[in-house]
């Protein structure tokens, strides 16, 4: 997958893996070694990923954890708050939550680019909306999609079957 620069990290009081240890024993469970070593994987670097090019890095980085670890981890990281799970045209790929600026994105639905972006209008609206409804809002998501301008212009402007 293609990606723009990220966003730079926030300050944090704890680190992903002392926030993911709390919440596991908060649940009764324990930071097992192969969860200590997903954490410490995917937090190393800002990135957008799905769970198949997680697997694929972490045998490339000769990590040996099981697919439905890789799975089950996943899912604890996004109740945990630590990841945000986006649900994109074809898949769902993972991004950094905790520590991480709110933000939103567009995503070229041809190549896969995902571009982060922040701009405040977004959010004025969002809390225009939610006053106007009585509503108080925690956060938001937001998806545009389409086509990055690599993608658009490689579309031939008068392709056969347009002219149908």
């Amino acid at each position: 997958m293609i990606e723009s620069a990220p966003l730079g990290p926030l300050a944090v009081s704890e680190s992903p893996e002392e926030k993911f240890r709390e919440f596991l024993e908060i649940r009764g469970e324990k930071l097992t070694e192969p969860r200590r070593v997903l954490v410490r994987h995917i937090f190393a670097t800002h990135k957008h990923f799905d769970a198949d090019e997680l697997v694929a890095d972490l045998r490339a980085a000769d990590r040996q954890v099981s697919r439905s670890t890789v799975y089950r981890t996943l899912k604890l990281l996004v109740e945990a708050g630590l990841l945000r799970e986006l649900r994109l045209t074809n898949r769902t790929a993972y991004e950094h939550d905790y520590g991480y600026p709110s933000h939103d994105h567009l995503h070229c639905t041809e190549c896969g680019l995902i571009v982060e972006f922040t701009n405040e209008e977004v959010r004025r609206l969002r809390e225009a909306v939610s006053r106007e409804h009585g509503f108080f809002p925690k956060g938001h998501r937001l998806i545009i999609q389409g086509l990055c301008t690599k993608c658009h212009k490689s579309r031939s402007p008068r392709r056969r079957l347009d002219l149908i």
